[in-house]
């Protein structure tokens, strides 16, 4: 003999132009939804008043209905919404007369039709009061322009760096093969492209660095919401790194640990600008999205430490040819070598990046983290 069918308690209610129906059961499972021929048909694993086990039941409808429900499951009831083909109000909701035993009204849900007019009513006030707010708040008349230069100014910044992130990929493998070639043929390889970057790379990443200046004017004016201070420390920090460290000693420009600075610089920026420019024009793309607040876990703290080691290797430099120092005679009698600040320079580098990664995380959770529901 087959088991009779166990049925869920299931709790409705409607409006003008839906329906509602609770389910009550919990831990859901596999749920199978379909409207056919203005049939409800459930079947669903979960645990109910009869413990865990399979539900289904079926529903009739008093008039036509839309085809496509919509389907809401949480950890306790799992929640069903209906479209009406018609607006109007029912005076019950299955097409038998008598009731279904399983089938009880939402009364923390429930509207009578006057009740109901009346929330359709507010909802349309509510939607005049606020175009009528809209309308007084006076627009900006450069709000078009604004947004193009945001736009243009992201674009170029990604076109840089996608430039500089290309180049140097494309030089990392020729380098492989030549190391290759160096080990299986018994060559000297030492033309790579690490020793090189500086002098390939640097015309490109001296623009767009110089261009990240507009970064802080954005944020003071106003035409971004980004806070100012991670922007002064990011855009002076590379700057110092660039010009000072990298682009004053001839010394260091042929040192492998510019290529790592300028390789973690660009691909940081490729995941950067493009997600801001489309931020610009109200376009979310999820995966660009957490690229932009994951890609950073990596990639600023190896950025910071690239950064720490190229200090350290100008410290001697700076050393020997006192570029910088502060030497007598001057107004204060002192002798302040350069390398001496050079050397609590990686200190502040860490503080830094600690800095940013601490903003970049409560951006992360922000943008990524579990969406809060109101509970009902």
């Amino acid at each position: 003999m087959a088991a009779p069918r166990l049925r869920p308690h299931v709790h409705w209610a409607q409006r003008h132009r839906e329906l509602y129906l609770r389910v009550e059961l919990s831990d859901v499972r596999h749920p199978d939804i379909a409207i056919t021929d203005n049939v409800l048909h459930f079947r669903a694993q979960g645990h109910g008043a009869k413990g865990d086990n399979v539900y289904e039941f079926q529903i009739e409808f008093l008039e036509p209905v839309e085809p496509n429900p919509v389907c809401r499951v949480t950890q306790r009831q799992l929640n069903i919404t209906v479209q009406k083909k018609e607006s109007n109000w029912w005076e019950r909701l299955t097409k038998q007369e008598k009731r279904p035993l399983f089938l009880a009204p939402d009364f923390d849900r429930w509207l009578d039709e006057s009740d109901a007019e009346m929330e359709l009513k507010e909802k349309e006030e509510e939607k005049i009061n606020k175009m009528k707010i809209e309308s007084r708040v006076p627009k900006d008349p450069f709000r078009h322009l604004k947004k193009g230069y945001l736009v243009m100014y992201n674009l170029v910044q990604f076109l840089g760096f996608s430039w500089i992130f290309v180049n140097m990929t494309v030089r990392l493998f020729i380098l492989g093969l030549c190391c290759w070639n160096s080990f299986v043929l018994q060559r000297d390889c030492l033309t790579d492209s690490f020793y090189d970057t500086f002098h390939t790379i640097s015309d490109m990443m001296y623009f767009c660095e110089t261009l990240a200046l507009m970064e802080i004017m954005n944020s003071l004016i106003g035409l971004v919401k980004s806070p100012l201070i991670p922007a002064v420390l990011q855009v002076f920090g590379r700057n110092f790194i660039l010009f000072v460290i990298l682009g004053s000693l001839e010394e260091m420009q042929s040192k492998p640990v510019v290529f790592f600075v300028f390789y973690f610089w660009s691909i940081i920026e490729i995941f950067r600008y493009p997600y801001y420019m489309l931020s610009c024009i109200g376009i979310e793309w999820k995966p660009l999205t957490w690229l932009r607040y994951t890609a950073w876990i990596p990639l600023y703290p190896l950025g910071g430490l690239a950064e720490a080691v190229s200090i350290i290797q100008s410290i001697p430099i700076f050393n020997e040819t006192g570029k910088f120092s502060l030497e007598l005679p001057n107004p204060l009698n002192v002798t302040i070598p350069f390398s001496f600040l050079l050397q609590i320079s990686p200190i502040a580098v860490c503080l830094v990046v600690f800095a940013n990664c601490r903003y970049l995380y409560k951006q992360r959770k922000r943008h990524l983290g579990p969406k809060k529901r109101k509970m009902k």
